[in-house]
């Protein structure tokens, strides 16, 4: 498991790299789950990062716009991150879900056939309405895309947890490998939820606000606290 640590700037991104994370995840949420960041804040950021470090990009909590969207997908993609993220916010149903992915998936492969493209959806899908987050693997390998990803879309104090329970995760993640796509959970996650999460053999696992001083998404990311999520995911992975 690759620990995936979300970062707003040059600043935390140095202190994720300290605490050593596997992937470094821009992204900005002052604009949701899975807000974008600017393109030359990604820039400053992918200068600083080590060939060994993989980079994520979002590419926002996305309405159903599939021309809005591939053309953010383009200039996403002109950047080079390793990964981009696509949050199915405003897609209601599988029909319009394909349609957003199909179009981000021409677009950047058209700039860099290399990018691995990861379609993301909500636990609190309901809440959002959204796409059901068990579709998702269907939706990625019929557009096209590498990997799948849920998080949360409401950041209001509850977790992934709160609206899966073990045994749809597990089934969401066999789902995903059973299509060969990379799987990554995330969703307000804290270390004994990356306990209960070991079994299930995720391939990414996201943090932010565990990451941060006193758990705050919106404060700042910690080197100590990032060292100490690595270490339990390798104690998890052994």
């Amino acid at each position: 498991m690759k620990l995936l640590i979300s970062v707003v700037d040059v600043d935390e991104t140095i202190a994720a790299l300290k605490g050593g994370a596997d992937i470094i995840d821009v992204k900005n949420p002052r604009e949701g789950s899975l807000g974008a960041n600017f393109p030359w804040i990604i820039n400053e950021i992918k200068q600083i990062i080590p060939k060994s470090v993989e980079m994520s990009c979002t590419l926002g909590d996305v309405p159903y716009l599939p021309g809005t969207i591939s053309l953010a997908a383009l200039g996403c993609a002109s950047l080079s991150p390793d990964y981009i993220k696509v949050g199915l916010y405003g897609a209601k149903n599988k029909g319009e879900a394909l349609e957003v992915m199909r179009a981000v998936v021409r677009s950047v492969e058209d700039v860099n056939d290399e990018i691995r493209i990861i379609t993301s959806g909500y636990a609190d899908f309901r809440m959002v309405g959204s796409l059901d987050p068990m579709l998702l693997p269907e939706v990625a390998m019929e557009s096209g895309c590498e990997g799948i990803l849920v998080d949360t879309g409401i950041k209001d104090g509850r977790k992934l947890f709160d609206f899966m329970n073990l045994e749809k995760i597990r089934d969401f993640t066999e789902r995903g490998h059973g299509f060969g796509l990379l799987v990554a959970l995330a969703g307000s996650l804290r270390d004994e939820d990356i306990v209960l999460l070991r079994e299930m053999k995720p391939d990414v696992i996201g943090i932010r606000g565990a990451a941060c001083d006193n758990y705050d998404r919106k404060g700042t990311i910690s080197s100590d606290r990032v060292m100490e999520l690595k270490n339990l995911l390798c104690v998890s992975s052994s």
